[in-house]
Order: structure tokens, then sequence, then C-alpha cells
């Protein structure tokens, strides 16, 4: 189980990576597909919090951390990026789940574990928090003077702009995906 779970955040994240090259304004907000796609990850790692516990949750982590910094290296090479520009989104990238996933992990427990009623508190405020976190950490360390100059130009503003439609598509698309996917879970395997 464990290595699916790797193998799953392993592809959100370098999938993302692909998509955080192609800017996309919408309605003048300028952001990058990967917003539609990363809350993916967050939504996961709280489903593993809830269903197999935070240890399974930060192994899945850790062991997707070093996996996830090749796969972002490979994509931002086969993009035709130079070694250097690829070794430093890889490492943002990477670092940036881990900080963020790793956050989650904390988040979604704590908030679990005092508000047992609501299924949705936990998984909506980590959500929050971890996205905050994911993205400003990783567009801070990719491009904050970097030599893609749009990028290193706007990458505050693109990171606000992300973080808001990561935000806002975790919550409006995937916390219902979660509490479908949670009662799903639920009742094929019987669990809590």
């Amino acid at each position: 189980m464990l290595m699916k779970l790797v193998a799953l955040h392993v592809i959100v994240i370098t999938v993302s990576n692909a998509l955080v090259a192609i800017p996309v304004e919408i309605l003048g907000v300028k952001l990058t597909w990967a917003a539609f796609t990363f809350p993916l990850v967050v939504i996961a790692t709280d489903l593993t919090v809830r269903l197999l516990g935070k240890t399974i949750a930060r192994q899945t982590i850790a062991a997707a951390y070093p996996l996830a910094i090749i796969g972002s290296i490979a994509v931002v090479l086969a993009e035709g990026a130079p070694g250097s520009v690829a070794v430093r989104i890889g490492f943002a990238s990477a670092t940036a789940y881990a900080i963020g996933t790793m956050l989650d992990v904390y988040v979604f427990q704590y908030i679990r574990e005092g508000f047992k009623n609501n299924w949705w508190l936990a998984p909506a405020v980590s959500t929050i928090a971890a996205n905050i976190i994911d993205t400003y950490t990783f567009f801070a360390v990719a491009f904050n003077n970097s030599a893609d100059e749009y990028m290193a130009a706007n990458w505050m503003e693109i990171a606000g702009s992300q973080t808001v439609i990561k935000i806002a598509v975790g919550l409006i698309v995937f916390l219902p995906a979660y509490g479908i996917l949670l009662n799903r879970l639920q009742k094929t395997y019987k669990l809590k």
C-alpha cells in the first residue's frame, strides 16, 4: 500500500511540475495549470491520515520526497530547461511538497481529533494551510531571483493567485470528492 501511495504522490507532483511551466491568465489572474492538479496530493494525504494513520502518511511523504526531486528534474529537463534550472525547480517542488504535506498531516490530525463530528473540517483547514505553505515555498525557492525574467518578476503575484486557486479547487472540487471517497472506502472496507 505504501508504494502505491508514494507512486500517486510522485505522479501528481511530476504532472504538476509539467503544468507549472505553463502560465495561464484567467480573468486577469496570473497562475499556472498546476493549481488544478496539485490539490489532489493534499486530499490523498488527508485520506491516508484518516484511514491508515499519520505514521503511514509521514512515511509516504518521506519516501516520495527523493523520487519527487528526480521526477521533477526529469520533467523540467524534458521541457528543455538547462540543468541548473531543472535542479532548482526539482528541489523547490519536492521541498515545498514535503513541508506542505507534513504540515497537512499535523493540522489534519489535530483538527480531526478536536472536531470528530465534522468530517469536512479537518480536510478543509489542512487544505488551506498546506496549499499556502506549499505554494509560497515552491515559488520562492524556484523563481525568486531566477534567470526566468517573467517568473522572477511575477512570482509573488503568481504564488498568491495560485494559492487562492489551489485552495478554491481543493475546497470546491476535491473536498466533496474526499467525502465521497471516504464514505465509499469506509463502507467497502468497513472502516471507522
